[in-house]
This record gives structure tokens, sequence and C-alpha cells, in this order.
């Protein structure tokens, strides 16, 4: 028999084992009874035979038994040879694929695929939805590689290359469907430029027809399409491009917030080189182009056969869609930069840094003592709004740029936290996050070291250069240690409100509701690792709590989010940073 009539004839037979019951009846008489036990999908199922089929029943059993272990020592024929169209591996050569994953940790949701394969009901397809380089690929060959031997002998790995056609593909299915194959894995489906029109395909013929389909794709605009059209209610959407700090440190065996703040939003294999997409400006850059505008310009160019641009079909009819979006994410970061110099940087003065340099003992500097901080921001500012202006080389309308950020946030890139004032007559506003740290930390550190090339920079010392260059620096990764917390935050606790909260004068780096009990907690967050009196001032602050406890219910904690060690000094929680990402997910799940 070969392979293929072996995995025919064991799904016809019975599987599980015998179990006889002996019930006495009233009259003294003693009854046997037989069952057929066996489990699925976690779940114990048990079946009455008949006395006269017992002998039959007990045949089919051993005849599973030996052609399961056929299977498993290989001891069948060879495979029927099945000519394909496209890219598929089956059989020993998708065991060769599999060989060098088998010790990579695997992301958090790898139990939702493997509960979606187990699931008895059938008609829905799932989709690996996210970003390149956020372990796609690598959780499809995870999960092939931990199948038995029969679930595996079942299974074929699709690779699709952008000179395949849904046709030719449709006929490999088809192939397969005949030949036994159950558990389908499609890697890179989006190449197909008819792939949107022909998704439904894959859920009303082969998933409800007992398949089980799992698609991955580098231009994932186009999975987030056809959930809203051609697969609307029949597949499963599992987000890849957030990756939590908890997550990208145990998966990658990074650890440390820095490490996160500059190269969190990716994942690579066995953790080597996880900060290659962002460990330069020309990485990011080339990350960004394909991973974000080329996916958003493949997808809408596949959709209705290049009918759904709406505004945005002029910049593509001129070849200036690419540059236009890479031109949103850069203009967001920038602004990003501008609001660190204006708010984060300026409110520490310049001049309270020289103070204590002068006082350090170990290495007394006097950099800064010549240096007017307020000319010197408002420097800063202009060389960076100057490099923004001459670097707009394309016109794009605000309804471009609407319609960007609509793909971007389609596409998990950007998220926004609620910016609420104490004045309820104040419109609340929102603040753009970036799920990939590291894409924002990496553009928002070259905007800072681009001012070098200035000339009023480089009559500065070389001392002075570095030391701004480092101050500003720092001050981005505090101010994306503040984003971060806010996001991780508000995504593990979907139930609360968290928002960030201003007054007339200061605010509240981090409020969190519980509607159920009318209380709230109140955050300030911070990149230092010390514990300073200046970190409570707000949380103290009777009159502000006041007003928070008004509107938003009883303070029922006060706590500072910091890098440093976490205690409690004087009522106040101090918690250090890493402790808290870590613990969010576990808490709240």
């Amino acid at each position: 028999m070969t392979k293929e009539e072996i995995i025919k004839r064991i799904n016809d037979l019975p599987k599980g084992g015998i179990t006889t019951k002996k019930i006495k009846s009233s009259n003294g008489k003693i009854y046997e009874y037989y069952f057929l036990q066996w489990s699925e999908n976690g779940k114990q199922y048990s079946k009455t035979i008949n006395k006269d089929d017992l002998k039959m029943v007990k045949e089919q059993l051993e005849e599973r038994k030996k052609l399961e272990e056929s299977l498993r020592n290989n001891s069948f024929d060879e495979d029927i040879d099945m000519e394909f169209n496209t890219h598929v591996i089956i059989g020993k050569e998708l065991k060769y694929l599999l060989e060098s994953i088998e010790n990579y940790n695997k992301r958090y949701c790898y139990n939702n695929i493997l509960n979606y394969l187990n699931d008895s009901n059938f008609g829905k397809v799932f989709i690996l939805y996210g970003l390149r380089r956020t372990g796609k690929t690598t959780l499809i060959k995870q999960i092939i590689h931990n199948m038995d031997d029969i679930s595996f002998n079942k299974t074929a790995f699709i690779q699709i290359t952008r000179k395949d056609s849904f046709a030719l593909f449709n006929k490999d299915l088809k192939l397969l469907q005949k030949n036994g194959y159950k558990y389908i894995f499609i890697d890179e489906i989006t190449f197909m430029e008819d792939f949107i029109e022909g998704a439904a395909l894959l859920a009303d013929v082969y998933a409800s027809s007992g398949m089980k389909i799992v698609l991955s794709g580098t231009d994932s605009l186009g999975f987030w399409i056809t959930k809203s059209n051609e697969l609307y209610d029949r597949s499963i959407l599992q987000h890849t491009t957030f990756i939590p700090y908890n997550e990208f440190s145990s998966v990658l065996g990074v650890n440390g917030i820095d490490n996160y703040i500059q190269y969190g939003g990716t994942m690579s294999v066995s953790g080597n080189n996880y900060n290659s997409a962002f460990l330069d400006i020309e990485s990011t850059n080339e990350y960004i182009d394909s991973a974000i505008s080329n996916n958003i310009q493949h997808s809408l160019r596949y959709y209705q056969y290049g009918g759904h641009f709406r505004e945005l079909y002029d910049l593509y009819n001129n070849n200036e869609l690419t540059n236009s979006i890479n031109r949103v994410v850069e203009d967001i970061n920038h602004r990003f930069t501008i609001e660190v110099l204006e708010k984060d940087f300026k409110s520490n003065d310049l001049h309270i840094s020289a103070n204590n340099l002068r006082k350090d003992k170990t290495h007394s500097n006097t950099i800064l003592d010549d240096i007017d901080e307020k000319t010197f921001t408002e420097r800063l500012k202009q060389l960076l709004n100057i490099k923004n202006r001459n670097e707009k080389q394309i016109s794009i309308s605000d309804s471009h740029v609407t319609q960007i950020k609509e793909y971007l946030k389609a596409l998990d890139l950007i998220d926004t936290i609620d910016v609420l004032d104490i004045d309820i007559n104040k419109n609340k506003r929102e603040r753009i996050v970036f799920t990939q740290p590291g894409l924002r930390y990496s553009q928002a550190k070259s905007f800072v070291e681009s001012l070098l090339n200035d000339n009023y920079f480089r009559s500065i010392s070389i001392d002075m250069q570095n030391y701004i260059i480092n101050r500003v620096i720092n001050e981005i990764k505090g101010r994306m240690a503040e984003d971060i917390v806010l996001l991780e935050t508000k995504l593990a606790m979907k139930k609360n409100r968290v928002f960030k909260l201003q007054f007339a004068v200061g605010e509240f780096d981090m409020v969190i509701t519980y509607p159920d009990t009318l209380e709230a907690e109140i955050f300030e967050i911070k990149y230092s690792k010390e514990i300073v009196k200046e970190q409570t001032r707000f949380l103290i602050d009777e009159e502000k709590c006041n007003q928070t406890a008004f509107q938003f219910g009883r303070i029922r904690k006060k706590t500072v989010i910091y890098r440093g060690n976490s205690t409690i000094v004087d009522g106040i929680h101090y918690k250090n940073i890493e402790e808290y990402l870590s613990e969010l997910y576990s808490s709240n799940n």
C-alpha cells in the first residue's frame, strides 16, 4: 500500500479501545456491555458495540494499529507521483525543511493555531496576519514539526511565489484533497495577484469539506481586505505584528527595556540578529519599504484590479505612493521627536544638568556652563523643522494622510492612546504610538544625530555635542517607555479604560479605571533608576487626586513605574518597568 492508501484506510477504521462493563440485574443475572471509547480534540467519546460486531471491531482496531505502525516506520510503498504546479512540500522534503527550528521558543499565539487544527468544526481558514519578521513562517514550521506521524503524513506546506496564479494553486489543492491531505499550510499566499478574488474558495470548498487551512503572507493588508469582504465570517485572524515586551524577552531571550525600545517589534530565528531590522536608519527604511509601504501598495493593486485606491490613486498613478507612505510614517515620528524637544527636553533645564556636572566628584565637567538652554532648544527645533521641510518633496493632502494612517492602523503598526483633560469641556485627544518601538526609536535617533551635520552644532566642542545627543536620546527613550507602558496596559486590560490625564498644570502619565468597583489607579512613568521625591509631586497633590476621584472613582493605588527596584515608600508603590510589563498579561488573562 502507498502512504496515501494507508492514510485513507486508517481514516476509514475505528480508533480507540474496547471496554467491558458488567451490570447485575435485579434478578441476579449479570449482563456484559461493550463500548468503543476514544478521545478527539481533548474530549472523550463512547459508542456501544453490538456483541455480534465485537469480533469485527477488534480486528479493525488491530488493523489500524498495524497501519499506524507502518506509517511510523515508513514501511509503505513509494509515494504516489504527484505533479504540482506550485511549490508543494510534503513527506521527507518537508521533514528536512523543519530540522532547523526544533529548539526555537514559541510565540504566545502558538496554541491558538493548535486549537484551530484540533477543532472539530470546519468551514473557516486560519490567517496569520502581521508584518514581515514577526514569526509567521516559523510558527507554521513549529506546528508541523510537533505533529504526530499520522497528522504529518496528511500535511502539505505550500510556498507561493509571485509567478503563481490562483488557478494553478487551486489544481494543487484538488490533488492534495484527492490524496487525503487534511492540513494545508500556505506561505506567502498574498503574492498571487488574484488571491483576494479567489480567497472565498478556500473556506467555501476546501475548509468546508474537512481541510484545515492556515495562511500567511507578506502583503498582510490583503488579509485585512479579505476578512472584511471575501472571507467575512469564514476566517480566524491571528495578529502577529504586536510583540509585547514579555514575549520579546522570553521568545528571543533578550532582556531589558533598553533593548526593547531600540529593537522591539520583530523576531528572528533562534534569537540571532534580533536587532538587524532596526539596527540603523538604512535597515529601518528598508523594513518600512518592504514590510509596510509595498505591503499597502501591492494589496491595493491586487484588490478589485486596482479599483480601490480611493484618494491614493493619484499618488499611485504617479509612482509616488510608496514614498508617500514612507513620508507619513517618518512624519509621525518626526512630530514625536519635536514634541520630546518641546516638552521633555525643554522641561529638564540644561542649567540643572550643568550644575550636576560641576558637582560630579568623579567626572567634574563644565561643558554646559556657556550654553543658553532656551536658545539652544529653539535651535534644535528649528534645525529639525528645516530638515523636515527640505525632505518634503511630495505633496500629500490631508485626505491622503488620513487614508494612509487608516491602513497603518489596519496593519497594527500604529495605535492610539487617549489623552483626557480634567476639564470635561475640553475634547479628548489621541496620541499615536508605534507597536514596533524599534522603528520609532531608529527614526527619532536618526533625526537627532543628523543635527551634528549643522554648522551651529559643529562649532560646539565634541564633548558638548556628545552630551547633548545622549541627553536628547535619553529623553526619547523616556517618552517611549511611557508609550510602551500605556499601550501594553491598554491592550492587556481591555475591560478597563487606560488613558493619560492632564491638568492645568501637570499630568498623570497613566490612569486605569475599574468601572465595576468605581475605582482608579494613577501612575507616573519615569526612565530613571533612582527614587526621587520630585517623581511623586503630582501623585500626592491633593487637589489633583480629589478631581480625579470625583470623575473616575476612588483612587485605590498610586504607583511610580521606573527602572529601579520594586518597593513601597511613604505609601507610594515603586514598580520596576520590566516586572510591570512581564506581569501584565499573566495577571489579566
